[in-house]
C-alpha cells in the first residue's frame, strides 16, 4: 500500500457519509481489515506519517480556535478528524489552515459548537489488523517522529489569532 492507496480507501469509506467521522473510520478500517496483512501494515506507518506531517502549529492554532482549546491529545483527535475529511481537505488544511472555513463540517460545527475530534481515527490500522488477524499490531512495525512543532503566536491572542486565521475566526467570532 502506498498512500494514494491509503487515500483511496478513506475516500471510499467517505461515500456513504462523508461528514460523519466515526462511520469513516467503521468503514475505513473494515475495508482495510479486508486488505492484505502488509497493506495494514503499511497504512499505519502511512497514517502516522501523515499525522507528523500535520504536526504543524499554524494547524494547532486553527484546532485551538475551532474546539475552543486544544491539548496535545486534543490536537491528535483533531488531525484524525481531519484525515477522516479526506485527502484534499487535509492536504489544503496542512497548507493553509485557514481553508478549514470552507468546509461544511466546520461550518455545520461552528455553528452549533461542536467539537471536531475522531480519536478512533488513530486506530484503523490497528484495529483493522486486529479485525483480520486476531492478534494485535506489533508496535515495532511502524514509527511516529513528530517535528518540534513552531507556535507563532498566542493561540488566546483573539487580534493575532483573526489575523493569521480570518475566515476562521469570523466563523468562531464570540462562539467560544
Amino acid at each position: 500500500m502506498d498512500t494514494q492507496q491509503f487515500w483511496d480507501v478513506i475516500e471510499e469509506a467517505r461515500r456513504p457519509a462523508p461528514d460523519d467521522a466515526e462511520a469513516v473510520v467503521r468503514r475505513a478500517t473494515a475495508l482495510l481489515a479486508g486488505r492484505p496483512r502488509q497493506d495494514v501494515i503499511a497504512a499505519q506507518q502511512i497514517f502516522w506519517d501523515l499525522m507528523a506531517d500535520s504536526y504543524r502549529g499554524d494547524l494547532w492554532g486553527a484546532a485551538y480556535l475551532i474546539n475552543g482549546g486544544c491539548s496535545d491529545d486534543g490536537f491528535d483527535y483533531f488531525r484524525g478528524w481531519l484525515v477522516t475529511q479526506g485527502r484534499a481537505a487535509f492536504e489544503r488544511a496542512v497548507a493553509a489552515p485557514d481553508s478549514l472555513a470552507g468546509l461544511p463540517a466546520v461550518r455545520a460545527a461552528a455553528e452549533d459548537g461542536d467539537d471536531l475530534e475522531c480519536e478512533d481515527a488513530l486506530g484503523i490500522a490497528w484495529d483493522a489488523h486486529l479485525a483480520a488477524t486476531g492478534e494485535q499490531m506489533s508496535g515495532d512495525c511502524y514509527t511516529i517522529t513528530y517535528p518540534e512543532p513552531v507556535f507563532t503566536w498566542d493561540f488566546d491572542d483573539a487580534e493575532e489569532t483573526a489575523r493569521r486565521l480570518p475566515r476562521l475566526a469570523a466563523l468562531y467570532d464570540g462562539e467560544r
